[in-house]
C-alpha cells in the first residue's frame, strides 16, 4: 500500500507541477509546432530524465530532515530568504511568459534531448517543492522514505512529467496560446512564493 501512494503522490505531483504555463513546457509546445512532435517529446524525455534526479536528490533530503528535527529550523531561515528571493524574481525580474519563446540556439535543434536536459537543469523548484511536498505527505502517514517506494516515486515523477508535457506537446501551440492567455503566470508564481513567505516567517517568530 505505501508504494501505492508514494507512485501517486510521485505522479499527480509531477503532473500537477508542470501543468501551469512555464518555459519548460511552452518549450516542448514551441518544438512540436516548428519540429513535429517527434523532437517535442525527445525534448520532454531529456526534461523528464533531470526532474526524475532532481526528486531523488529532494527526497534524500527530506529523508536527512526527518532524521534531524534540529535541521528543520536552519531550512526554514533558508527557505524563507529563498522564497522572498524568488516573489522578487517572478514578479519584477522574470520575463513575461505571455511573450513569444525565442531559440537563440541553433545548434540545439540538433539534439533536442540534451537541450531538455540542460534547460530543466536551470529549473531548481523541483528540489524545494518535493521537499515540502514528501514531509507534509510523510507527517499524514500517507509517504514512505524507505529505499523501494523511494524509487517508485522518483520513476512515477518522471511519467507524472511526461504526462503533463505531452498534453502541451498534443494540445498547445506557443504562438496561437499565447494571444489567448492574458495572464503573466510569473505573477502568479510570484504571489504563491509571496504567501509562503509570510506564513514561514509568521512559523518562525513563533519558535521565537
Amino acid at each position: 500500500m505505501a508504494i501505492l501512494y508514494n507512485l501517486l503522490i510521485g505522479f499527480f505531483g509531477s503532473f500537477i507541477g508542470v501543468l501551469p504555463p512555464g518555459l519548460i513546457n511552452m518549450y516542448a509546445a514551441k518544438i512540436s509546432m516548428k519540429e513535429g512532435r517527434k523532437r517535442a517529446l525527445l525534448f520532454s524525455v531529456g526534461v523528464c530524465i533531470t526532474v526524475m534526479l532532481q526528486t531523488y536528490l529532494a527526497l534524500l533530503f527530506a529523508r536527512y530532515i526527518g532524521k534531524h528535527p534540529e535541521v528543520v529550523n536552519i531550512l526554514q531561515k533558508v527557505a524563507l530568504g529563498i522564497f522572498i528571493s524568488l516573489t522578487i524574481y517572478f514578479i519584477f525580474i522574470a520575463k513575461d511568459t505571455r511573450r513569444e519563446i525565442r531559440d537563440h540556439s541553433e545548434n540545439s535543434k540538433r539534439n533536442r534531448f540534451f537541450l531538455g536536459i540542460f534547460i530543466a537543469i536551470l529549473n531548481l523548484l523541483p528540489i524545494p517543492y518535493w521537499i515540502y511536498l514528501s514531509i507534509t505527505f510523510s507527517a499524514f502517514g500517507m509517504f514512505s522514505f524507505s529505499q523501494p517506494e523511494l524509487w517508485s516515486t522518483v520513476i512515477a515523477s518522471g511519467l507524472g512529467t511526461f504526462a503533463s508535457l505531452a498534453l502541451y506537446v498534443q494540445f498547445f501551440r506557443p504562438k496561437e496560446h499565447s494571444r489567448k492567455l492574458s495572464l503573466n503566470m510569473n505573477y502568479v508564481i510570484g504571489i504563491v512564493t509571496a504567501v509562503i513567505s509570510v506564513i514561514t516567517f509568521f512559523k518562525i517568530l513563533r519558535e521565537f
